[in-house]
């Protein structure tokens, strides 16, 4: 068996064979991040049989995934490490300083000493997923950034009217009108009947004509002052706001069909949403890499950071909050799910409460819990029965 270290970079990379007794075959075959240079490298290695050959490389997002799906897609074994993985090896020998040529040699020899899991084609839909869950987050946060400004310039248009409706400012009929008619003044300007046909027809009948006139005089009352800048910001921010909402909209989708197609056992827990799904899927990737639950804690910074000296132990640690904040984030949520839609979470987490514990500490030792079932599940590859896992 020969195991080939690739140290991935932007333009180039650089390759590193060893044979499963040590020995260097070559090292330090560098070439493009092309397809001339992927070429170049199979080339280099034609005379070993695929299946003698276990490609080696960094998980560097976006860096490596062209190469991973080049060669998976040519039937190569490939295998991913964890960074941190080859960091500690490098240091194990004494030396603490990055190299990229040294550092191609360093993957292939660590595999001679440790596990590896090759990558399956589950592990590509994984990468999918992560990336779908990480432009989800992305438009999201750019929807939230949107309505913040919205409130900030309508405080200076037409300050009273988010205190007018139950559902405040953010529905389909506040943006229908503003997004045409962005200032108090243009709204007191308004005929009742143009009004109540706006709103109406826009909230599935909900606002009458009775919620048309409580605007309208407010409007002309309001102490908000016209500025056209403003309201163009305005009409802007609405149009972006709606585009937001669409691509949200079609992203789940491509999370839904990948979910619908992987049948991921996991789905089976109390409270997961497809959403939160998708983000632990692709956050862990294939559940090999970690060899115990408290390895996947860590890996989602949800371990605890120790604090220690001499015979001083804190009596409290907070979470280390290394690792992926994405799956983080998505157990945390995933777990306040599982405390209102199952009684064993629910006991648990009344359990943690009853013994002092705050909200959030009761909720991170939940999340802790929800970790050792989430590896289990997708370990013995079974669904989710409250009376065996908890």
């Amino acid at each position: 068996m020969f195991f080939l270290g690739i140290d991935i970079a932007k333009l180039n990379h650089v390759a590193s064979l060893v044979s499963d007794n040590g020995n260097i075959v070559f090292s330090n075959f560098m070439f493009k991040n092309s397809l001339e240079g992927f070429l170049s490298l199979i080339d280099k290695i034609k005379s070993i049989p695929k299946d003698d050959i276990v490609i080696a490389l960094e998980f560097t997002g976006h860096y490596s995934d062209n190469f991973v799906n080049f060669f998976f897609n040519r039937k190569f074994n490939v295998t991913l490490v964890n960074p941190s993985n080859v960091a500690n090896f490098r240091k194990s020998y004494g030396r603490d300083s990055k190299n990229d040529r040294i550092d191609s040699i360093n993957i292939a020899k660590m595999l001679l000493s440790r596990e590896y899991s090759l990558v399956t084609q589950s592990d590509i839909e994984y990468l999918s997923l992560k990336k779908l869950n990480r432009i989800r987050d992305s438009l999201v946060k750019q929807k939230s950034k949107c309505k913040i400004l919205l409130t900030r310039n309508l405080d200076s248009i037409f300050p009273e009217l988010q205190y007018l409706l139950p559902s405040g400012i953010h529905s389909k009929a506040v943006y229908a009108l503003l997004k045409k008619y962005p200032s108090s003044e243009e709204i007191a300007a308004l005929g009742i009947d143009v009004l109540t046909n706006i709103l109406k027809t826009n909230s599935r009948g909900h606002f009458c004509e009775k919620t048309a006139y409580i605007i309208k005089s407010q409007a002309r009352s309001s102490v908000g002052f016209e500025d056209i800048s403003l309201s163009f910001h305005i009409s802007q921010l609405i149009s972006s706001i709606e585009l937001l909402e669409e691509q949200i909209r079609n992203t789940e989708k491509q999370i839904n069909a990948i979910i619908e197609k992987l049948k991921p056992v996991i789905l089976s827990i109390p409270g997961i949403s497809n959403v939160a799904c998708a983000c632990i899927l692709g956050e862990i990737g294939n559940i090999s890499r970690f060899r115990s639950p408290s390895k996947l804690l860590a890996f989602a910074g949800l371990d605890p950071k120790v604090r220690q000296s001499g015979q001083f132990r804190a009596l409290s640690c907070r979470m280390s909050k290394r690792g992926s904040k994405y799956l983080r984030y998505s157990l945390i949520y995933t777990a306040w799910n599982a405390v209102r839609n199952n009684e064993v979470f629910s006991n648990y987490y009344a359990l943690k409460r009853s013994q002092g514990k705050n909200h959030y500490k009761a909720l991170g030792h939940v999340a802790h819990k929800l970790v050792r079932v989430i590896y289990k599940l997708m370990k013995d590859n079974i669904s989710f029965d409250a009376e065996q896992l908890i």
